[in-house]
């Protein structure tokens, strides 16, 4: 791997109210004095419990990282934030903070984008109109490039790289969503980000069944016969190393014995469970399938960590670790 890229990454406030300020302002109190690539953060300067510098553009930061973190302010005007209570008020900020982020990840400007946990219930009160955090920075790209970027949610933890087939959907409606173009796109996106992200020249995928014991020919339900293996086989015949669907309860520890980079699963508690059972604290959501690199916490606003003052960082620093390895391979692999 190359060395960490001289591009500062850019850090989202997330939600005031939540848990974002204090780790932030704790994760560069961890990382100040590191190796790691600097970082500043777009929010309001009188939000974080450290030493802060005002910067106006990126590229500031490098300098000012060591002895203060490197706050872009915002334009927006934020309520007065009571923390651990949500307020509808601030989803202007809130989205402006993502949006400079993003913007600066697309220009140029900065190495990635780090996303601080926001509340959907805040942003939906105020008329926010995508399904999530990720599917809005997903459109941002595609209006600044018009390109198609449909993203592919990645959670990384305790040894595992696990690619999520399907999301926030009911049990019962997953089949639905599990077609063979829908798969594919999945089990692409993450081939491709193994390899330009993660500097792995020949990634290695395993494909979960639905059903137990990948449904056994059958005999516990057909979608690993009728359409993941069948999928897979035309995978394989296009040059992408991927296996059959493999039985739940055993392609995790495969993966730790170093047979798989990657398990694309395809319920969202069939790849968050063993994540989080082996790195509760550390797991990473990072999205796939974006021209900038993103990754983020993998835990919500934290409102009651919050408001008590016991809000851990150590997700948000695995998050700004892993984004400045993926942004060092992504400029490598150019």
């Amino acid at each position: 791997m190359t060395e960490r890229p001289s591009l500062p990454l850019a850090l989202t406030m997330g939600d005031p109210a939540g848990c974002g300020p204090q780790i932030t302002a704790r994760a560069w109190e961890a990382l100040r004095k590191e190796a790691v690539t600097p970082f500043y953060v777009i929010a309001a300067p009188n939000l974080l419990d450290c030493p802060t510098q005002s910067i106006t553009k990126p590229d500031e930061a490098t300098s000012v990282f060591p002895a203060a973190l490197p706050v872009l302010p915002l334009s927006a005007a934020l309520p007065a934030v009571e923390t651990g209570t949500p307020n509808s008020d601030a989803a202007a900020a809130i989205l402006e903070s993502i949006k400079i982020a993003t913007g600066h990840a697309l220009d140029g400007l900065a190495g990635g984008v780090v996303t601080n946990p926001i509340s959907k219930a805040v942003l939906y009160a105020a008329g926010f109109a995508h399904p999530g955090h990720t599917e809005f920075l997903a459109a941002i790209c595609e209006e600044s490039t018009g390109n198609p970027c449909p993203p592919v949610m990645m959670l990384v933890g305790g040894g595992l790289r696990v690619s999520l087939a399907t999301i926030h959907v009911p049990l019962m409606s997953v089949p639905h969503y599990l077609t063979p173009d829908h798969l594919a796109q999945t089990a692409r996106t993450t081939a491709a980000a193994l390899a330009r992200d993660f500097g792995i020249a020949a990634p290695r995928l395993a494909f979960t069944g639905l059903n137990p014991h990948a449904g056994e020919s059958g005999t516990i339900g057909t979608e690993e016969r009728d359409i993941i293996n069948p999928l897979a086989a035309e995978l394989r015949g296009a040059g992408l190393d991927i296996s059959d669907a493999r039985p739940g309860d055993t392609v995790f520890a495969e993966m730790l014995d170093g047979r798989f980079d990657a398990i694309i699963v395809m319920t969202h508690d069939q790849g968050l469970i063993p994540v989080k059972t082996l790195d509760f604290w550390g797991g990473v959501n990072t999205t796939l399938g974006l021209p900038i690199v993103r990754t983020s916490p993998d835990h919500g606003t934290a409102y009651d960590a919050a408001r008590d003052g016991i809000a851990r960082p150590d997700s948000l620093i695995s998050a700004i670790r892993l984004a400045s390895v993926m942004a060092a391979n992504r400029i490598a692999h150019v």
